[in-house]
């Protein structure tokens, strides 16, 4: 006898046979087409790509359902197998595009990466900075120079916006290394949702005449209907889009594609003004003469987001998106039914933490860089339960760093000019529109700041009519990572940056004198500085407890501030020493730059020429930063020149962090000792005997900074 639950089982398991079948039919047989993600080794999803026809209806063989060209399963590269990828990159806001592109991809990855990317000397100058302090395992980054192949597309005309940096794509064949086989190819606004090894996989899918994999177009550009006299160049059908190109290079070269695609432009442009679409273009004219060249590829593997766009038709879940290509000029404010969640999944990628994509592969070992495995062994010997542990590792800890994170112009070349430099954190934004106002010349200013805070702090600058003005300000953003304020290496990244030959140390929550920037050019000129005299000219440096008063427009001004007690020499009552030296009564009289002799604490806000020392990066947090390096001026024979007319003046601000914690930590000033210790050696070590004025310095009771 059976038991009793069988009959009910068989009868469900015929309604779901008959389920099946009907699905089958009603589907045309394209049930071995999954859409879900295999979680199998080796395998990826067979995505669906329909066939979208020219009156803009898909394909049908039922009413109501789409026909979808199933992609069979083919199996995923070697895991430690190298992927290359090319960009082509130009300016600072393309680069901030690019970051953005390749943290989407290095979020879903388990392959090596090999980055090609060919850029203008700005770009060049961001990108090798960031790849290069971000140290990301299994990541190599080539450059090739943007503006030595300017000269074989110049002769295109181009009404894209993109410029000639547009049309770059077809020449990457002769440009990327000839041993190179195979590479994708990716513009910089797109955004990886997926595992780019399973883009990679698709090469497999690639005939022996198939040279270039492309997703269609998802518009009626390439149709001709837009609007009355609209007449893009010839495509095949709808297009394709070259917002994701695989290139089988070796095969490519081999069918002469440069001079395939310079004949296919120079025909075209007799009857056609310029591209409107840059190098697209010329691909689709390309193909249109050569289709057994194009490998059609899943269009989710580029879901183009652009005015017209008919992507939605291309998925009908999440899950199905691959990559998104915001190619409209409008980007994020572009119209669609879906934008919410595509700029969601775009911005969780701009404010995603980069430090947390320095993690290796797991399965897939790979050498670190020498930078890397110098680092990994000073970490390694450091010691957790030693009470300045926190101290030691922060100095260690190497920071992304984002050099001219805005649009910038270099100043113009001037024998005596001056950038200010200076550092900040997220809570001193608010001063700086002020500081503008005060220093008309080149500034070159660090940020620490987390990936969210940057974007944040880009918003503030574009709503500012003050910040936005100013093209001759440098904004380097250098990203946190541990719980010290590196202030000096901030110092240093910003120092580093200046273009000017003098540059004036200070920091943001000081406010110079309106007419400093002037008074210093003319005075390095007088003191004829660039003749080899070694110089530190000293501003001095005073302080308001107000946060609402008239800043003194001379110095008459301000000692009658001074005198009225509104004013007052910087830290007077906290900390004198670090700034008595200056000789506050002299300088009331002064009428000529006097020289003032170094002392032990002395840390006075300084002109110096670029080239100066820099700053010592084993002092983080709160304390003796600045001393340090005005010690390591005078071990260096520098004058210290007191400007008799020069000023600047301290704001007042809540206490930051590093300083509450010096005042209510012992282990913190402990520490900060010892720092002072190993400073002291090194500089003897360095100087020999001529550094023992400064051990006998640091004998002497002491302070804070």
């Amino acid at each position: 006898m059976l038991p009793r639950g069988r009959p009910r089982a068989l009868g469900a398991a015929a309604l779901l046979l008959l389920l099946i079948l009907i699905g089958f039919f009603l589907f045309g047989g394209d049930l071995a087409c999954e859409r879900r993600e295999q979680r199998g080794p080796g395998s990826f999803p067979c995505a669906l790509t329909p066939r979208v026809l020219p009156d803009g209806d898909p394909s049908v063989d039922h009413p109501g359902h789409s026909r979808s060209d199933c992609v069979p399963l083919r199996p995923l590269p070697h895991k430690c197998e190298l992927l290359h990828v090319a960009i082509v990159c130009a300016g600072h806001n393309t680069s901030r595009d690019v970051i953005t592109l390749v943290k989407s991809m290095l979020f879903y990855r388990k392959n090596p990466l090999h980055l090609h990317l060919v850029t203008d000397a700005v770009a060049r100058s961001i990108l090798e900075t960031l790849f290069h302090t971000w140290m990301v395992p299994a990541v190599r980054v080539s450059f090739y120079d943007a503006d030595e192949l300017k000269p074989q597309v110049s002769w295109i005309p181009n009404k894209h916006y993109s410029g000639l940096y547009g049309l770059m794509k077809l020449v990457l064949p002769g440009v990327l290394p000839p041993d190179l086989v195979r590479v994708i190819v990716l513009d910089t606004d797109v955004t990886f949702a997926s595992d780019i090894a399973e883009l990679w996989a698709l090469f497999a899918h690639f005939s022996d005449g198939q040279v270039i994999g492309l997703v269609e177009n998802q518009s009626d550009w390439y149709l001709g209907n837009l609007w009355r006299n609209h007449r893009p160049w010839p495509a095949l059908g709808r297009g394709f889009n070259t917002g994701v190109i695989l290139l089988q290079l070796d095969r490519l070269r081999q069918t002469g594609w440069e001079q395939m695609w310079k004949l296919t432009a120079a025909q075209e442009l007799l009857t056609l003004p310029a591209t409107s679409l840059a190098d697209q273009d010329i691909f689709n004219a390309v193909i249109k003469g050569h289709p057994g060249l194009v490998q059609p590829l899943p269009c989710v593997w580029n879901v183009q987001l652009s005015d017209h766009t008919l992507a939605e038709r291309c998925y009908l879940e999440a899950a199905d998106l691959k990559v998104i290509h915001w190619n409209s000029p409008k980007k994020l404010r572009v119209k669609n039914k879906h934008v919410e969640f595509f700029r969601n999944l775009y911005l969780t990628f701009l404010e995603y933490d980069g430090n947390l994509l320095r993690r290796g592969l797991f399965g897939c070992p790979s050498p670190p860089s020498p930078e890397a495995e110098q680092l990994q062994r000073a970490l390694a010997q450091l010691n957790e339960e030693d009470a300045c542990f926190e101290f030691r590792q922060q100095q260690l800890t190497v920071h992304r760093v984002h050099v001219t994170f805005l649009p910038h112009e270099p100043p113009p070349s001037r024998p005596h000019d001056v950038t200010l430099v200076a550092h900040l954190s997220m809570d001193r934004l608010q001063m700086l529109e002020a500081l503008c106002r005060h220093w008309p010349g080149p500034m070159s200013l660090a940020l620490y700041l987390t990936d969210a805070e940057a974007q944040q702090f880009l918003r503030f600058v574009e709503a500012s009519v003050v910040l936005s003005a100013r093209s001759d300000v440098a904004y380097h953003v250098v990203y946190r990572e541990g719980p010290l304020y590196p202030i000096n290496q901030l110092r240093n990244v910003a120092l580093a940056q200046a273009l000017t030959p003098y540059v004036f140390l200070s920091d943001v929550d000081f406010l110079p004198s309106y007419s400093l920037y002037d008074y210093l050019r003319a005075s390095i000129g007088q003191l004829e500085l660039g003749r080899g005299r070694k110089a530190a000219l000293v501003v001095p440096a005073f302080e308001t407890l107000h946060y609402h008063f008239t800043f003194p427009s001379s110095k008459a001004e301000l000692l009658a501030l001074l005198d009225a007690g509104s004013l007052s020499t910087f830290r007077y009552h906290e900390w004198p020493r670090g700034y008595a030296p200056t000789d506050y009564a002299r300088w009331r009289e002064a009428q000529a730059p006097y020289r003032v002799q170094w002392e032990a604490d002395y840390e006075p806000y300084v002109v110096v020429p670029r080239d100066c020392p820099r700053y010592d990066p084993r002092f983080v947090g709160f304390g003796w930063n600045k001393v340090a390096h005005i010690v390591e001026l005078d071990a260096q024979e520098y004058e210290l020149l007191v400007l008799p007319e020069a000023f600047t003046i301290h704001l007042p601000h809540t206490p930051s962090l590093d300083i509450s914690r010096f005042h209510s930590n012992p282990t913190y000033s402990e520490c900060l000792q010892a720092l002072k210790d190993e400073f002291h050696q090194d500089l003897s070590r360095h100087y020999g005997a001529a550094a023992l004025k400064y051990l006998t310095a640091l004998q002497q009771p002491r302070g804070p900074t």
